[in-house]
Parts: structure tokens; sequence; C-alpha cells
């Protein structure tokens, strides 16, 4: 009997230790810890799912307040399992538990979890929690505490802030530190002053702020000081700050500073620069001058953007001013000179933001040319080397000879799977059948696919693609369009609603999608600060007349948080654009952000050939990048879902 029962727990028919642990985890969701701990304990220690179920059982325990049982599971599983990646977490939720208990015990666990681990999650708040216990450690006695453990605490609160910012624990590591006192230097200040103004406490940060030198704290005091709207002083510091300090802060904190000034001024966005750069910091000129060339008229551009590559050839802004100029080139017809300065550019600038753009123009070059070899060259290379870029899009459209930016009205709904193709024998695909969501996230977090994958499986649509469009973005040479990844960057939700309003108002379905998650990320509570509300981003006034003008049945704004409603008020709201815009969707995509007033003042003003020297004009920044952003989803959603490349 006893053997028979041993025999059990090493060996299970896989289908049967599946149908245990899967109960189990439902008794989890269910709230009946009990039954979901003595499940898992039936998991066959000779299954890869038994070390995960030790964990389970763990969080069971702590859910009926056994802690004492939790210790005992969580130290069964990183001493057994030692190199599985669910270890290094039973160890940390183990030393949180026993810092009081026992504390030495405690001490070694967080010590060797940073030794081991140090830039994790755990390891950074395990040195946050050594610091704590070493101040546990004197708090009855505090007259004994010794300076070089004050300073081994604060060591630790330090290295937890650099790392972590904007962690749980930051303000409790801030709060520690200056409970320590010891003398703090102006470094350390201005370290806790940015966790203070991260988490909202403006008035800790300006009051942690006096402590520190001007010249390096000048970047977050203007921050802080918008924050609590005492605009004087950040004007003040501003202006002293680039013209006296701007050396001794970083590009990214320089930066920030001068767009919050350029948002609070009262004055155009043009003086407003030209005013700063008579400042003449020493530091940040280039990024003055180029946002100079972006608000100077396009008459003027040219030799706005030839006078910033001139004086900052190697500079980090140089690139998109040498392809400003690459074009302007094109754009008066000289050729010759255009194609030197682009042979030039792809030869200096291989990989940046604005090579796609280059490429494909100099197939427009070549287009123009009769160098059919040329074009077609670099029209297949934007494609082949960016294909997902909007570039890549226009530069289809020239291959194929297509005159309309609607490549096609359909794609076919496919649905979001697991990031990677695996095989039966990984675990993953156990998990993934368990939806065992947590685990897997806990088990391959750092995998930003894996992260977004988790959220989409949970509901959150908006974080989800963001994650996995930033992680996509890092990516230099992008997988083909097979890869499940994509999926995630471009998911087709609320393809049924999409399809029947698209249906019902003649427009693209693929377009209308692109929108969506252009305006919303696929959040239908998504709102923005002037009160574009919904899936489609549609302002209440215009919702209401787009409502009223064909008998949709609008009754309330709350109607606009309705998923299924915003997107047939979107679909009717384009269709009604194209029909006042001769039914081009190009332009209906740029009035659908711009409004048709300043598209038809755009139409007149600017001086264009086609369609790709207009939208590259629009002088309105964000309507520009807006009409390149949706049409690059556009293509994306046709390039993955019917498989055009």
């Amino acid at each position: 009997m006893l053997l028979g029962g041993v025999f059990a727990l090493l060996y299970q028919p896989p289908v049967k230790t599946e149908e245990i642990y899967s109960q189990a985890l439902e008794d989890m969701k269910k709230g009946d810890y009990s039954n979901s701990y003595y499940l898992f304990s039936k998991v066959s220690f000779l299954s890869n799912l038994k070390p995960i179920a030790i964990y389970h059982q763990a969080e069971a325990a702590h859910e009926l307040g056994d802690d004492n049982a939790a210790v005992k599971q969580y130290q069964l599983l990183f001493n057994n399992y030692p190199r599985h990646a669910l270890s290094v977490r039973a160890k940390y939720l183990t030393a949180q538990e026993i810092i009081f208990k026992n504390p030495k015990l405690a001490q070694k666990y967080f010590t060797e979890i940073v030794n081991k681990y140090p830039n994790t999650d755990y390891g950074i708040a395990s040195e946050y929690y050594l610091g704590v216990m070493l101040i546990n450690k004197y708090h009855d006695n505090e007259e004994m505490f010794p300076l070089s453990e004050k300073n081994d605490a604060e060591n630790y609160f330090r290295h937890y802030l650099k790392k972590a910012p904007t962690g749980r624990l930051a303000i409790n590591a801030c709060e520690n530190w200056l409970g320590l006192k010891k003398e703090i230097n102006g470094d350390d200040y201005l370290l806790m002053a940015k966790s203070y103004y991260l988490f909202g406490d403006y008035e800790k940060s300006k009051l942690l702020l006096s402590n520190t030198q001007l010249a390096e704290s000048w970047t977050l005091d203007v921050l802080v000081s918008y924050a609590l709207k005492n605009y004087t002083r950040a004007k003040y510091l501003t202006e002293i700050g680039l013209r006296d300090y701007s050396n001794y802060v970083s590009d990214e904190d320089l930066h920030a500073v001068i767009d919050k000034y350029i948002s609070f001024t009262n004055k155009n966005r043009l003086q407003t620069v030209v005013d700063l750069i008579s400042l003449n910091p020493q530091k940040g000129k280039d990024y003055l001058l180029n946002l100079k060339c972006r608000s100077v008229k396009n008459i003027d551009q040219p030799a706005c953007y030839s006078g910033l590559y001139l004086k900052y050839p190697n500079g980090q802004f140089s690139a998109d001013a040498l392809a400003n100029i690459f074009f302007q080139k094109y754009k008066e017809h000289k050729y010759a000179d255009a194609e030197k300065i682009g042979l030039d550019y792809l030869k200096k600038f291989p990989n940046a933001n604005s090579t796609p753009k280059v490429m494909f123009w100099m197939g427009k070059l070549y287009e123009k040319t009769n160098d059919y070899s040329k074009y077609n060259t670099y029209y297949s290379n934007v494609i082949t080397k960016y294909p997902d870029s909007y570039y890549a899009y226009r530069a289809y459209l020239h291959l194929n000879r297509l005159q309309s930016p609607i490549i096609t009205n359909y794609i076919i709904q496919s649905p979001v799977t697991y990031p990677y193709r695996y095989t039966r024998k990984n675990i993953i695909v156990k998990l993934v059948e368990l939806k065992d969501f947590d685990v897997i996230s806990e088990l391959y977090g750092d995998d930003d696919f894996v992260k977004s994958w988790v959220l989409y499986k949970k509901g959150d649509y908006a974080h989800s693609m963001l994650v996995a469009r930033d992680a996509m973005e890092k990516i230099s040479d992008k997988p083909d369009k097979y890869d499940l990844r994509w999926r995630l960057v471009y998911p087709v939700n609320y393809y049924e609603t999409v399809e029947k309003y698209s249906d019902e108002t003649g427009v693209s379905m693929p377009l209308m999608l692109s929108v969506i998650r252009e305006e919303s990320y696929f959040d239908p509570l998504a709102q923005s600060a002037v009160g574009a509300s919904g899936l489609m981003q549609l302002m209440p006034s215009t919702a209401f007349e787009i409502s009223h003008r064909y008998g949709l049945g609008m009754t309330s704004v709350d109607d606009l948080f309705n998923a299924s409603f915003n997107i047939k008020l979107g679909n009717y709201y384009y269709a009604f654009l194209k029909s006042m815009l001769e039914g081009k969707d190009i332009s209906s995509i740029a009035a659908y952000n711009g409004g048709i007033g300043s598209l038809k003042a755009w139409q007149q003003s600017i001086n264009y050939n086609d369609t790709d020297e207009f939208v590259e004009q629009i002088p309105y920044e964000e309507t520009q990048n807006y009409v390149k952003k949706v049409f690059r989803s556009y293509w994306n959603y046709i390039r993955l879902y019917t498989g055009n490349n």
C-alpha cells in the first residue's frame, strides 16, 4: 500500500497530471485554497510541472494564512530545484517572510540573490531589504549603530534608487535613508528628489532639491516647478540653466525641459525656439536648431537644415537634416545634386531613422529619370530592409504601379497566439494549454513578447500592443511576416465589428482597424486631454453631429465608450470625410486628424506634384506623422493577414 502510494506520486500518466494541475488552478481562481493546496501536492514528482505545483502550494498556503507552510514549500522548491526559474522568487519571498523570525537566514538569502542576480527585480529589491535589516538590527539601540554599517545601509538604498527610481520600494528607501541621520551629499539628495518627483510628491522633491547644487539639479527643479505651477521659477531656471549649466546635465533631461518650456509659453513655437537659441547654451543648441528647422515654413527649411548639418555634421540630428536637404534637391528637380547627396547619406547613415525615407526617394528619383534597374532596386531594398515601414508601403505601390492607396479592403482574421513556435516537449506548451498565465509571465517575463501575450490573454489589449510594438522596434533585422510576434504588434481586435460597419459604410476595413490602433491602441475607455473618446477617439460634438446626420441614435457622451457604437460612429464619420474629399483616403486620414479646413488650406499652400510629396510636406507635424503611422499600420495589416509583402 505504501509502495503503491509512493509510486503514484512518482509516476502518473501525463494526462492525469494535467487534469489534477488544471483543477488545482481552477480551485485557486475560485478561492478554494485548501483543495488547491491538496491537489497540487498530488502532482507527480516525475512531471516537469512539479516545481511549479510546489510554488502554487506555497501561494495557496499564504492565502490560507499559514506562512510557515508557505516557507516550507518555497524552501522545498529552491533547495530541490535550484536552477528552476521560480527558485529565485521562492527564495526572495522566503527571505521576506523570515526577516523578523530568522534575520540571519533572511540576510543569507537576500545576499545570495544580490550576488547571483544583481540586476534583476529580485536582486534590486533584496538590496533594499538588506539596508532595512541593518536598520532593524539597531532599532532598539540606535546610538550603537556604527557609521560603517550606516554607510552599508546607505549604499544599499543608493543602489536601489539608481536602478529602480520608480520601484515600489523607492519612497521607503528614501525615508529609511533620510532616517539614518547621517550626512548626505548633494548627488544623493538629487537621487531621492527624483524618486519623490516621479511618485508625485512635488513638495518633498522641492525640499530635497534645496540641498543640491543648482548646476546639476536645475532640470529636475524646472519639472518640479511646473508641477507646482510655479511657472515664473520654471521659466527663470530654464533660461539660466540653458545659458550657464547645460553642460552639467544629460541630453535627455535637457531636451525634456526645453520641450516643457515650449509647451507652456504664450509665444508661438518658432519665436520661443529662437529666443532659447539666443541664450547661446553650452549644450543643446543642435536640438534647438532642429526644433527651429521643424518649425519654420517649408520654403525656409532647406537653408535651416543646411545650417544645422554644416554646424553639426556628426550630431544626433545630422541624419534627419541631410535627409531633408536631399528631399529639397529632389523637389527642386536638381536630380544630379539629389543623387549625390542621397548616395552620401546612405553611405554615412545606413541605419538611421530617416534611412528608409531616403532609400524610397532615391527610388522615386530614378523612376523620374527612367532608370528602371535602379528604381526597382531601391524600392525592393526598402521593402526588404524595412518591411514594416510606411516607405515599404509606398515602395510597394510604386513597384506594382498602383494608383490607389488602398491595396485591398479585406484581411483574414487570425488569432493572437503564443508568440513563438514550440515543440510538444516544451513546458511552455503545457502552461499555455493550462492557462497558467501568471507563472508564464514569471518564468518568461524578461521576454517582452511573452509579457505582451500574457497581457493580451488577460484582456489588456492596449498595454499588450504597446509592449509588443516597442519590443519589435528594438529589433534591427525584422523577422519575416509569418513570425507570430507580429500578431501582437498588429492584432485584429474587434474584427467582426469593424468589418460590419466598414461594409455598411463602404470604407476600408483594414484602414479603419489601423485608425483604431493608432488612435487608442485598442483601449475602448481611452480619452484624450481635449476630450476625444473611445476606440476611434471621437470628439463628443463631432460624434453627436454624425449621429444626427445619419440617425445613429447617440444619446450620451458615455455612448462613446461603448466599443461597438464608437466603431460605428467612427466609420460613419470617416465615410463622411471621404464624401467631402472626393473619396481620397490619404486626404481623409489627414482630415481625420487635422480637420477638413486645415487639409484644404494645406492643399492650397503646398507645392506638390503627387501624394508622396504632399504627405512629406504637411506643415503640421502631428498630422504628417499620423498619416504615415495609419498607413504604416494599414500596410502591415494587409502584409501580415493577406500575404502581400
